[in-house]
């Protein structure tokens, strides 16, 4: 993912269901001058990542137990994600409604629906997963 995210700029990521923070806390550590955003609903995994967060001293990081849909992401600038379908479905919906500023969403392995990615990598992987990067602009209604 980070081969993706290196020119989106030097806003705020937000990572949607961040879970043991392995992502988000290696965001973090690679872009110290960026705010990296964690949203996870389930405890334990929210608990170790503030705890890792805590123990590296990581000032750029915030990991909210919280469920994204429900959250303002207004702030963001890039979306990183490994969801699955129903719930790319739903952030689809809610970035179709509430998307106000330029960005990106780079998602691994699920597509983003009625959306068009601008890139596409494959990561040597069992599966050859691939991990989309979608520009979204604001006031541009998604394809499809």
């Amino acid at each position: 993912m980070a081969e993706l995210l290196a020119d989106t700029g030097s806003g705020p990521v937000y990572e949607l269901g961040s879970g043991w923070g392995g992502l988000a806390i290696g965001l973090a550590k690679k872009y110290p001058n960026r705010q990296i955003v964690g949203y996870e609903v389930s405890f334990f995994p929210w608990l170790v990542s503030v705890v890792v967060k805590r123990v590296l001293g990581l000032g750029n990081l915030v990991i909210y137990r919280r469920n994204f849909l429900l959250a303002d992401l207004s702030a963001a600038d890039v979306f990183v994600c490994f969801l699955d379908t129903g719930n790319m479905r739903a952030i689809s919906h809610k970035l179709s409604a509430e998307r106000s500023r330029d960005g990106f969403l780079i998602s691994n392995f699920f597509a983003l629906p009625s959306f068009e990615a601008d890139n596409v990598i494959k990561i040597d992987d069992l599966y050859t997963s691939p991990v989309y990067r979608y520009q979204l602009r604001r006031g541009i209604a998604p394809t499809g």
